[in-house]
């Protein structure tokens, strides 16, 4: 029979009290599961059913999207085999949500029997479970002991229903907003993750630096066991840079692009996550050093559409090693980064290249001049001066013998000269304090600058940084003798535990260092103190020129 919730029937104190307490745990409890597994334990606890169950209808209102019992063991859970879809007399309290109790459910014109394994089940009270007016479930109560649920039964189910709506939706705006803040502390911590890279990368020009702030900052990113760059070449993509546990071999190795799966994330520009390395990643990406990965997470690195590589994460170092949509967006974002990084730190590096290269040529063009207008002219003068003593003969032959052999010396000097500034054998055979002290004496005595010289350097630093200094100080009194028309010139150099400083102060005139001509060599000045890391400053006044270098060790 079917019995209507409109009943006057009354609880006694015991029950009302123990719905009171069932309420109040119900509406403290944040946690959906333990709310619907505590409704179930409570709503048998006050009618005495055997079993009980919460059928969660799905998005639809038409059926069954999760079906939670309470009284059956595992071994018969396991028996009965498919959970119930909402048909039957289940189908009925959803198409109907009004509550209902029946003395014997077998008979209803809706039922539609048990399956094998299912326990015997005859009487039975069902609660539909509502949420601001709208059907959310439904709570199914059977076997009541010592006879059929009463009115009191079903006046107390529908009071405990009532309760769980309340702690429900409580549970569900709980979750929600959990779920929401966690979102939003990720996309918070993604965006400070990749605004402190972005801002590491932006800093940074030299590529070699920038492809291994990409591996570690990366890897750090995603929490990843290892991550490799590949840089595109031709038709291959080379190992650029790696971090974490790789091959010995991995940097520098490289894979076909064509047949390999990074190579069609390059192009496609799409990432791919891959759960199972061994059967998803083809043999040639398994040239990439990554013996016993996983899984991994493969993002394109592209510039203005430009593809440049591909960026490669294996296994997480978390306790579920899978990459995630969480991962993949943070490593996108900073592949995004990582890309114009890349990018910039090429261009930098071509542009140093041509500026060498200018550079040189520019130097090739001076040692030209000074051999054409200086040590050529000087020979030609020299062969002019025996000519005219041959065809004289007598004294006049021997007075321009005697020219000639000075002559000679003298070119010879200047050859010497030249030679010392392209490279000088004090610096490889003596070290830099004594290559500077002969710099120094030569232009005191063929310019007549008073220098004086203070150097304080270890003779262990790197052979490019001392030609480094040695190139700055030369040139820096070479453009004083030229321009500067000055007495004097100061030179110290300084090394300290973290840089090597250079300066070089005359008392000349000065210069506008506005102008266009007032060059004198201070590009490739500063683009040899940029090619080691370091900096160059010029304070110039009418009283004279400071120039100050400065490069890290």
């Amino acid at each position: 029979m079917a019995t209507d919730a409109g009943s006057d029937s009354r609880f006694d104190a015991a029950q009302a009290e123990r719905l009171l307490e069932a309420g109040r745990s119900l509406v403290v409890e944040l946690d959906l599961e333990v709310v619907l597994e505590r409704l179930l334990e409570t709503a048998r606890e006050l009618t005495g059913a055997r079993y009980a169950a919460i059928g969660v209808l799905d998005a639809d209102r038409r059926g069954l999207e999760r079906f939670l019992t309470s009284g059956i063991d595992p071994a018969t859970r396991r028996e009965i085999g498919d959970l119930p879809r909402g048909r039957g007399i289940l189908g009925l309290l959803i198409d109907e949500p009004h509550p209902l109790v029946l003395s014997d459910v077998g008979a209803h014109p809706r039922s539609y029997g048990f399956p094998a394994g299912h326990p015997p089940m005859t009487t039975f009270l069902g609660v539909p479970l509502l949420i601001r007016g709208e059907a959310w479930g439904n709570v199914y109560l059977t076997e009541k002991e010592g006879g059929q649920f009463d009115d009191a039964d079903l006046h107390a189910v529908i009071v405990l229903a009532d309760w769980a709506a309340i702690a429900i939706e409580h549970a569900r705006l709980f979750s929600e907003s959990v779920r929401r803040s966690a979102e939003l502390e990720r996309a918070v911590e993604g965006l400070q993750a990749t605004t402190a890279i972005a801002r590491a990368l932006g800093s940074e020009t030299d590529l070699d630096r920038v492809l291994e702030l990409i591996v570690k900052r990366g890897r750090a990113l995603v929490r990843a066991r290892s991550v490799v760059l590949l840089l595109q070449e031709g038709e291959r993509l080379v190992v650029a840079a790696g971090a974490g546990q790789l091959a010995a071999d991995t940097l520098g190795s490289s894979l076909p692009e064509a047949g390999s799966v990074a190579g069609e994330v390059l192009r496609s520009g799409r990432p791919e996550r891959v759960a199972d390395v061994s059967v998803q990643l083809s043999v040639q990406d398994e040239q990439l050093g990554i013996a016993g990965a996983e899984t991994a997470l493969l993002v394109p690195l592209r510039y203005r559409e430009r593809a440049l590589g591909v960026l490669c994460a294996f296994d997480r170092l978390d306790e579920e090693p899978e990459f995630g949509d969480r991962e993949e967006e943070l490593l996108l974002s900073f592949g995004a980064s990582a890309a114009t990084a890349v990018a910039t730190a090429k261009s930098v590096e071509a542009e140093r290249l041509r500026h060498s290269l200018r550079s040189a040529e520019q130097e090739r063009s001076r040692w030209a001049r000074e051999l054409h207008d200086e040590t050529l002219q000087g020979l030609a003068a020299l062969g002019v001066l025996l000519s005219s003593g041959l065809r004289a003969g007598g004294e006049a032959l021997e007075q321009a013998a005697r020219q000639a052999t000075e002559q000679v010396s003298t070119e010879i000097a200047n050859l010497r000269a030249l030679i010392t500034e392209l490279r000088p054998a004090a610096l490889d055979q003596l070290g830099l304090v004594a290559a500077l002290e002969s710099l120094a004496r030569r232009s005191a005595e063929i310019e007549g600058l008073e220098v004086a010289l203070d150097v304080h350097v270890d003779e262990a630093l790197d052979p490019e940084l001392k030609t480094s200094v040695y190139r700055l100080v030369q040139e820096a009194l070479t453009n004083v003798a030229r321009h500067a028309r000055a007495a004097r010139v100061d030179v110290s150099v300084d090394q300290a535990p973290d840089q090597v400083r250079v300066r070089v102060a005359d008392d000349g005139r000065g210069f506008d260092a506005a102008e266009p001509s007032a060059g004198f060599g201070l590009a490739g000045m500063r683009e040899r103190a940029a090619l080691m890391g370091g900096h160059l400053e010029i304070d110039t006044s009418a009283h004279g020129t400071t120039v100050t270098a400065t490069f890290p060790l």
